[in-house]
C-alpha cells in the first residue's frame, strides 16, 4: 500500500498530548496584538514573522528556542489577548484533525498587575470554550483541555499547583513543569508535585529533552509523571542487540507500566534532543522507543516555532521510517489511552480514533481496487 496523502492524514482523528499555547500564535495575530501593546516586532508581514520564529528555532538549542517566546508570552499579558489565542488554537488544531487536545501554557507568564493568575486562567478556558462552540457550530467536534505549567527555573510551582487544583473542574486536568530542563531538576518542585498527588491531578513532566536519564528518573519518582514530556532521551537506556532492543531498568519500568512518551519529532529536531544519535529525522530514536514496546505518541510542542502541524509530524514519520495506518493509528490509540480524561471518555476517544482509520483504510482500499 502506497504511503498515505498529505490529505489523508490530515483528514484522520488525532489526538494531541503535548502543545504549548504560546508556542502556538498565528503570525498574524501576534502582529495585531503586538501593535496594539506598542511591541517591536522583528517585521509585521505574517509570512516573514513566521519564517522569523523558524529560524530562531532550528539553532539545535533548546535554550535559543525558548528566547523566542519572549515575543508570543509579550503579547498574552491581557483576559481579550489570551481569549482570542485560546479561540484561534481551537480552530487551528480542529482544521488539522484533531478531535481531543490537551494544550499547555504557564500562567505566571501572561499575569501582571491588572490580570490576576485566576483571571488568566479564566480567559484561556473561556477561548477554548469559545473555540470549541465555533467548531461545533461549523459541523464538527474538537474537544481541548488545559494544563497550567509552572516554570522550572522559578519558584512559584506551589501556587501553580494550587491555581490548578481551583480550575480543575472547569478545564483543567492536569500539570506540568516548563522551561530549561537541564539545571532545573523535577526534585526542586517535589512539594507541589505531592500536593497534587494528593489531591489526585495528574502530571505530566517535561523530562528527557535537554538533558539525560537522571532527568527522566526524578520526572517520575519526584513528580509523580504519569506521561513523560518528550521523553527521547530514554532511548540512552536502550541498546540493540542483533537487532533487537534490550531495555535497562528505567526503560523497562517506563514501558511496563504503560507510561507515555509526548514525542514531538520536529520539536525534537530542531531543538537538538536527540543529537546524541544524529541531526535528521531519520535518526529520532521514535522509531526504536516504538519497537521497544513504549506508548509513543505524536506531537507538534510548538507549531509556531517549528512551522509544524500534526498532519506535518505524521507525514514526517511517515517519510523516516515508513509508517502505514497501522502505525499511525497505533500511536492515536496510545495518546487516547494516555489523554487526561475519565475512563470512559478515554474509551469513546479511542473508538473514535479507530472508526476514523477504518474510514480511511475502506478508502485507500477502494482507491488500489
Amino acid at each position: 500500500m502506497q504511503a498515505p496523502s498529505e490529505s489523508v492524514l490530515r483528514a484522520l482523528p488525532k489526538v494531541s498530548l503535548h502543545d504549548h499555547l504560546d508556542g502556538a500564535l498565528r503570525p498574524q495575530t501576534i502582529i495585531e496584538l503586538g501593535g496594539a501593546a506598542g511591541l517591536e516586532l522583528p517585521t509585521t508581514d505574517a509570512d516573514e514573522l513566521g519564517a522569523w520564529f523558524l529560524g530562531q528555532s532550528t539553532t539545535g538549542s533548546l535554550v535559543d528556542y525558548l528566547r523566542s517566546f519572549d515575543i508570543t508570552t509579550a503579547v498574552m499579558r491581557d483576559a481579550a489577548g489570551l481569549e482570542r489565542v485560546a479561540r484561534e488554537y481551537v480552530l487551528d488544531v480542529a482544521a488539522d484533525g484533531v478531535v481531543h487536545g490537551e494544550v499547555r501554557w504557564a500562567p505566571e507568564q501572561s499575569a501582571t498587575a491588572g490580570l490576576s493568575l485566576d483571571g488568566a486562567v479564566e480567559a484561556v478556558l473561556a477561548g477554548l470554550e469559545a473555540g470549541a462552540a465555533q467548531v461545533r457550530a461549523a459541523g464538527g467536534s474538537t474537544t481541548v483541555t488545559l494544563l497550567l505549567c509552572a516554570m522550572r527555573q522559578g519558584d512559584r510551582s506551589d501556587e501553580i499547583a494550587e491555581l490548578a487544583l481551583r480550575h480543575r473542574d472547569r478545564g483543567v486536568v492536569g500539570f506540568d513543569i516548563a522551561g530549561p530542563e537541564k539545571g532545573f531538576p523535577p526534585s526542586a518542585h517535589r512539594a507541589a508535585f505531592e500536593r497534587l498527588a494528593a489531591a489526585h491531578l495528574p502530571i505530566t513532566v517535561h523530562a528527557g529533552e535537554a538533558d539525560d536519564l537522571p532527568s527522566i528518573a526524578s520526572a517520575l519518582l519526584d513528580g509523580r509523571a504519569l506521561r513523560l514530556g518528550h521523553g527521547v532521551r530514554l532511548a540512552l537506556d536502550i541498546t540493540e542487540v542483533d537487532g533487537r532492543p534490550v531495555l535497562g531498568p528505567l526503560a523497562t519500568w517506563v514501558r511496563d507500566r504503560g507510561i507515555a512518551l509526548e514525542l514531538s519529532p520536529t520539536s525534537n529536531l530542531h531543538t537538538g534532543a536527540f543529537a546524541h544519535w544524529g541531526h535528521r529525522m531519520t535518526d529520532h530514536p521514535f522509531d526504536l522507543l516504538h519497537r521497544s514496546g513504549m506508548a509513543v505518541t505524536v506531537n507538534t510542542d510548538n507549531r509556531l516555532m517549528s512551522a509544524t502541524t500534526l498532519t506535518a509530524d505524521l507525514a514526517a514519520l511517515v517519510e523516516a521510517f515508513g509508517y502505514g495506518l497501522a502505525e499511525l493509528e497505533e500511536f492515536q490509540l496510545n495518546a487516547a489511552r494516555a489523554a487526561f480524561l475519565p475512563a470512559p471518555a478515554r474509551a469513546d476517544l479511542a473508538e473514535t480514533v479507530r472508526t476514523g482509520f477504518a474510514v480511511a483504510r475502506d478508502s485507500a482500499s477502494g482507491a488500489d481496487g
